[in-house]
């Protein structure tokens, strides 16, 4: 009996062709294949400007400090996210702030966004989970009103779609903000082994991203003729957070293949639908006319939460390794000895982890396997 995880990569030939022909190019890193992937992300999101970086938490700690998040700052996100998403504010020193989901979506809501602003607030993370996007159009709306940044932390969201005016927007189109994250990681829509990336509209905030990438270096070309063609000056800290061009070469070939992937993702997700809609234990995830999910995650929610852990034991036993995403973030050690957020000031934060649990779903999977872990599921709940 084979192990089914939550989530992993699906490589084939082509990619490890893509690879090996990086390894045998002259450039490793730092080389063209790094501005192909850049411009195919482009071109996929609409997006005019796009860098790849290290990691997706590099992505939003770049963002972080582009949009000019500093001490004494706040910034609004979800607690329902991985732990990256407020890192990244903290580390510009700013303060992450929470508010709480919508109970039906578990997307930021953007009612209580409203409630959170200060006059210290600079900028909005909202958090697409499980590849069901944000309400943006609002989001948008209260940005603008208050002269806030946002930045979409997209991670889980490369290839979900949302509609607003009658018009489908990608999710890293930026249509609705300045910046969108994403995360290149093995169980992501698309992965690069680690990598991210950030997609923009904005010229200044491209080329600011592109220097804080490669240490704070910029070349600009009125002083490259002065000072000569080597030329570059260091001009803020920076870091080195570049992806190579044998990671790019993976994530090139991988992205010529989401729209096949978004679509088994989907298949997959139907299944379980179709399986599980006449089980009254559990609720399923949304779904929206509005909105078309990059399907990331397939998380369930226990109506009894007492039961979660015998399912996930049970689930566990029969090599079926689901999760749980995600535990909030003002749960965390780190954060409650600094007084970030306390349970009763997001009930639905709370009552959503309480009874949740991710199964398994990856595009390797076949229909057996789903239907092998709903018969686990529904044996667990009796």
């Amino acid at each position: 009996m084979k192990n089914l995880c939550y989530g992993r990569q699906c490589i084939d030939s082509r990619d490890i062709e893509e690879v090996v022909g990086a390894l045998r190019s002259d450039w490793l890193t730092q080389g063209p294949r790094v501005d192909e992937f850049e411009s195919m992300i482009c071109k996929y999101t609409t997006a005019r400007y796009c860098v790849a970086l290290s990691s997706g938490t590099a992505a939003l700690h770049l963002a972080c400090i582009a949009c000019g998040l500093k001490p004494g700052d706040e910034a609004i996100t979800s607690p329902i996210t991985f732990l990256a998403t407020s890192n990244a504010v903290l580390y510009t020193g700013a303060k992450p702030v929470f508010a709480d989901i919508d109970p039906i979506t578990v997307n930021i809501n953007p009612s209580l966004i409203e409630k959170q602003i200060t006059r210290k607030t600079k900028a909005i993370l909202p958090v697409h989970f499980a590849g069901f996007p944000c309400d943006m159009e609002r989001i948008k709306k209260i940005a603008l009103k208050r002269s806030l940044t946002i930045i979409e932390d997209a991670c889980h969201a490369l290839g979900a779609e949302y509609r607003c005016g009658g018009v489908w927007h990608k999710t890293g189109s930026c249509q609705h903000s300045d910046m969108s994250v994403f995360s290149f990681h093995p169980v992501k829509s698309i992965t690069t082994g680690e990598g991210g990336a950030i997609t923009t509209n904005n010229a200044n905030l491209y080329r600011r991203l592109r220097a804080l990438r490669a240490h704070g270096t910029y070349k600009d070309k009125n002083i490259l003729a002065k000072k000569g063609p080597w030329y570059y000056e260091m001009k803020e800290l920076g870091f080195n957070y570049r992806l190579t061009d044998i990671q790019c070469s993976l994530g090139i070939s991988q992205l010529k293949k989401l729209k096949a992937f978004i679509g088994k993702r989907n298949e997959l997700a139907a299944l379980y639908r179709e399986l599980l809609c006449d089980c009254r234990d559990i609720q399923l995830p949304p779904e929206s006319d509005n909105c078309r999910s990059a399907c990331h995650l397939f998380f369930i929610r226990l109506k009894d939460c007492k039961k979660r852990r015998q399912v996930f034991e049970k689930l566990l036993l029969h090599k079926i390794r689901a999760q749980v995403h995600y535990i909030p973030v003002y749960e965390h050690p780190y954060y409650a000895k600094r007084s970030l957020g306390v349970r009763s000031d997001y009930p639905n934060a709370d009552r959503y982890y309480r009874g949740t649990l991710s199964l398994p779903l990856h595009v390797s999977l076949k229909p057996s396997d789903i239907r092998r872990v709903v018969k686990i599921l529904k044996d667990a709940l009796r």
